[in-house]
Parts: C-alpha cells; sequence; structure tokens
C-alpha cells in the first residue's frame, strides 16, 4: 500500500487522511500540537482561538458529511465543541492511531535517491527523524504566522497593555478598564473588538485601511452561510457579469444588515468585492451605542498616542492587530519553493492544490476562503484522493499549467476565494457535483439551501443513501426553505439564470421544476 506523509492534524490533514486511507494509502499524519485539531487545539503559539470563540460558521457548514454534530448543538458551536468534534471524527475513522503529536515537521524534499519525498521531523524530545513517503498533503492551514504593518513609530509604542496579534489573544481580562485600540476589519478583529467592549475595557477604538461590509451571522434566524453562499449563487457566479454579482450581493447585505456607515462605522468601496465581507453579530450595534468609536487609518504613534490620517489622535493603553497572516510554508526546501513561487500570499498551484512539476504533492486548506471551510475541505481531499487513486484520470499537465498561468495573471487581486465558488470548483474536479436534473424534488434544498458537505454525498464516488433526506434535513433546520416549492423570486431568479446560461438542458430544467408540485412539500 502507498504511504502518505500529511502535515497537520487539523481539519484539512484529518479529512485528507480519512479519504485517502479509504482509497487505498496508509497516512502518517504528523502535528507539532500536543493534541490534534489545529486552530480548534487552542494551543498558545499555534492556535488563534480564544476562550470564548465560537465558529463563524453554522454547525450544518462547519462538519463533514459523515458526521454531523451531535443533537443540542448550538448553531455556532464553541471552540471546546469543535475540539471534541474532530477528536470523535478521528476515532470514527481510524485516524488516531496513525497521528503523531508532538512532532514538528522541518523539512520536505525531493528523495534525493528515487521516487518521493523525504520528510524530516523533529519531536518535543529532541529526537530526529527521517522517513520517505510515496505521498504528501500539506495540510499545515492559512492562518499561523501573524501580519502586522509598518507603522511609523510603532516600535516605540509605550501604553502599559503593549502590542500583540489577536492570534495571541487568550486572555481578554488583562485589558480590563485599558483603552484598546484593534487594527483590521477582518473577523477576528471585529469579534475581538465586540468581546473587549462587552468585558469591560475602558474604550475600545476601531481603525482599518478598507471598511468591509459586514453581514451578521443570524439574518432573522437563519444562519447567513444558508442564505449567502449556496449552489444557485456559485452558478450565478459564472453566469453573470461580475459587476452585476457584485452589485447584488451588496444590495443583499444591505437589505438584511444595512451598511457600515449607517451605523457609524466608515463607508466601504461600493465594489462589495473590493471592500470584502466579515462576519460579526455585535460588532455594527456596538458602534451605534457608541461602545466601539470608529477611526480611519493610522498616520503615526508617539508614545501612547495614535494619530489617524484624519488628524485626529487618541491615547491608548494597548494595540491589537487583526491584520492577516501570511502564507507560512517553512518546511518546504527551497527546490519546491521555487517551483511554487512562494511569498507571502501565493503559492503557484492548480486550484490551490497540485503543481505539474510535483508529482504526488498535494496542499489542502491553502485558499484564503470567505464562508465556511470544512465542505471545501472535504471535497478538495476527495479530489486528492480519487486523483491519487486512479479513480479519476491524471489531471493533463497543460491543463494544469493553464491554470497556474491564470493563477498568477491575477496575483495582487482580491484576497478572498468564495466559499461557494471555491466548493463547485472541487466538487467539479472530484466528479460529485449532482446531476440537478436527477434531482427536481430536491431543487429548492439543493440550489437554495445549505451547501453543505453532504449534498455533494449524492452521486458520484462516495454517494450516501441517507443523503436526499439529510439534505431536506438541513435546508429546512431553520425554515429558509420550509418546504421544496420554489418560492415566485426564486422562481425568476432561476429563469434569469437559464437566460443568462444559454444551456438548453438547464433552461427545461428550469421550467420543470419551476411549475412542479414538490414531492417533499
Amino acid at each position: 500500500m502507498p504511504n502518505v506523509a500529511i502535515i497537520g492534524a487539523g481539519p484539512g490533514g484529518l479529512v485528507a487522511a480519512r479519504y485517502l486511507q479509504q482509497e487505498g494509502f496508509t497516512p502518517t499524519i504528523f502535528d507539532q500540537n500536543p493534541t490534534l485539531g489545529g486552530q480548534w487545539s487552542a494551543t498558545p503559539g499555534t492556535s488563534g482561538v480564544w476562550p470564548a470563540m465560537r465558529t463563524n460558521t453554522s454547525r450544518i457548514m462547519t462538519c463533514f458529511s459523515d458526521l454531523p454534530h451531535p443533537p443540542g448543538t448550538a448553531i455556532y458551536p464553541t471552540n471546546q465543541q469543535m475540539h471534541a468534534y474532530l477528536e470523535q471524527y478521528a476515532d470514527q475513522f481510524n485516524l488516531t492511531p496513525a497521528i503523531h503529536l508532538n512532532t514538528r515537521v522541518d523539512e520536505i524534499s525531493h528523495n534525493p535517491s528515487g521516487e518521493g519525498w523525504r520528510i524530516r521531523t523533529k519531536s518535543n524530545d529532541g529526537a530526529s527523524n527521517e522517513k520517505i513517503f510515496s505521498h504528501v498533503v500539506v495540510a499545515s492551514g492559512r492562518y499561523n504566522k501573524p501580519s502586522i504593518p509598518a507603522i511609523p513609530g510603532l516600535d516605540n509604542f509605550s501604553g502599559k497593555g503593549g502590542i500583540a496579534h489577536t492570534f495571541d489573544y487568550k486572555h481578554p481580562e488583562k485589558y480590563r478598564d485599558l483603552r484598546l485600540l484593534v487594527v483590521g476589519s477582518a473577523i477576528s478583529a471585529l469579534e475581538i473588538a465586540s468581546d473587549l467592549a462587552m468585558l469591560g475595557a475602558a474604550k475600545v477604538i476601531s481603525t482599518n485601511r478598507n471598511q468591509r461590509y459586514v453581514l451578521l451571522k443570524l439574518l432573522a434566524g437563519v444562519p447567513a452561510d444558508h442564505i449567502a453562499m449556496t449552489r444557485y449563487g456559485a452558478l450565478a457566479m459564472e453566469s453573470f457579469p461580475m459587476e452585476a454579482i457584485a452589485q447584488s450581493f451588496k444590495e443583499f447585505i444591505i437589505s438584511h444588515c444595512g451598511s457600515p456607515e449607517e451605523y457609524g462605522a466608515l463607508k466601504p468601496p461600493d465594489n462589495v468585492f473590493e471592500a470584502g465581507i466579515a462576519l460579526s453579530q455585535h460588532f455594527l450595534p456596538l458602534v451605534a451605542e457608541g461602545r466601539i468609536q470608529i477611526k480611519p487609518w493610522i498616520e503615526q504613534i508617539t508614545g501612547n498616542e495614535v494619530r489617524f490620517v484624519d488628524g485626529t489622535t487618541e491615547t491608548v493603553d494597548a494595540i491589537l492587530f487583526g491584520t492577516g497572516f501570511e502564507l507560512n510554508l517553512p518546511f518546504l526546501s527551497k527546490e519546491i519553493r521555487d517551483k511554487l513561487a512562494i511569498d507571502d500570499r501565493h503559492a503557484d498551484l492548480f486550484h490551490f492544490t497540485f503543481h505539474p512539476d510535483l508529482p504526488n504533492l498535494a496542499f489542502t486548506g491553502m485558499m484564503e476562503l470567505s464562508g465556511p471551510y470544512f465542505p471545501v475541505l472535504e471535497l478538495q481531499a476527495r479530489w486528492i484522493a480519487y486523483t491519487w487513486s486512479g479513480h479519476l484520470p491524471a489531471i493533463p499537465r497543460e491543463q494544469m499549467e493553464a491554470g497556474i498561468t491564470q493563477y498568477r495573471a491575477q496575483r495582487g487581486g482580491p484576497r478572498m476565494v468564495p466559499m461557494h465558488y471555491a466548493a463547485i470548483t472541487f466538487a467539479r474536479a472530484a466528479g460529485v457535483e449532482p446531476d440537478l436534473h436527477r434531482w427536481p424534488q430536491l431543487a429548492r434544498a439543493l440550489l437554495f439551501g445549505p451547501l453543505s458537505p453532504v449534498t455533494f454525498r449524492l452521486s458520484g464516488r462516495d454517494n450516501l443513501s441517507t443523503a436526499p433526506d439529510r439534505i431536506v434535513e438541513d435546508a429546512q433546520a431553520f425554515g429558509n426553505i420550509p418546504n421544496s416549492q420554489l418560492t415566485p423570486i426564486q422562481q425568476g431568479q432561476l429563469h434569469a439564470l437559464a437566460a443568462a446560461r444559454n444551456n438548453p438542458a438547464f433552461t427545461q430544467f428550469v421550467r420543470q421544476i419551476c411549475s412542479a408540485k414538490s414531492a417533499h412539500q
């Protein structure tokens, strides 16, 4: 049996091991932490989880298709529940014996004496080891090297609370009664600013270069990721002009949540994809209440005084940077790094996964994703496993080269990849995108319900007999899809989509489902 080394025992590594093991590979999983889970291990120094942190994606979208969360789990699980979930997943698929904890990978390089890859590791007791593997999956995560921007005077900041990145935010009580500046507008910055404002900080100021649109986590009781990131949305992205998609998404956000400047935050750029999107249930209401003050970007820091580009100043005791992460793959040999042209944001990979000159080496979870990761990680893992096992034909070299050329041309563009677009891309690559024509009774759930991993278990390899009932159950869980009869608005959206796609079969399908009564109604 071929052996595969998997770097990282977080969600991406575990789901890759699960499918590779099923396809006949013997996995060995290396992780530097004392417990599995990746970010969800909450290990100081290697995890950005803070004590009160919950998922920012719903439980249905933050699990794998083989293991729903236990009954009674909150809509947004705690980080402790997520860690327990991943431990259960590893046990269920007999992955736990394959995991080598407290083991850091020092280098991945070509096998100098033949095919395969040499993995050099070092355990916490200082013991070094070296082994050859036929295949390697890098699943070490995208968010583990904090980035702090260069700001004049930052090195001489004298506030008594000091400087930190949100990645190291573990003890909220240390900021009680302090004046805080939280830098950035991504999810962690907004959530931690909210956390501090509600936990007794004397003052919380939020500053950013570029105000994002903010989507509430719950929209009239329905998780936002059930509504905003659907299969219909993915099909629309590839069918309509991007300007129209951006405008439609902006109108969706504003109609449900308002625009940030209406709460007292800064006005974001008109193009929603240029601005970016963050999820936070509390941030904008706290701004409106005056419990979080908004400032533009920082011009200079002198002692503990911060001067902003609008000329105003604030005296602060501590600064927390929620300003993102650099791509961090220090264990790759120079040869591999040069092939991938790695910088702090990019690696030249075909669909973030393969490179034509690095056979039997794959990456998972390296994209900066907007939305839930679990469905995308599972689909990417299935694609890798089915390709390496030979169930899928080898990807033509010219196809990979063309994809990488296209990726290079987009370097420096928008950072975030929409989750629903990535999911459809990997599902097609893995041969598991459901044929909607075969499931007219599930049309509303499949098109407008949550794009959960089980929606990709209807057909193809590893299809599940229970998938149809689970899809309906998930779609109806919060009343967003009370039955499978399409609403007039959804029918209008599908007719417009059919016109844009100009595909006779799809047009006929849309006519059929828009006129039919549902078997599940």
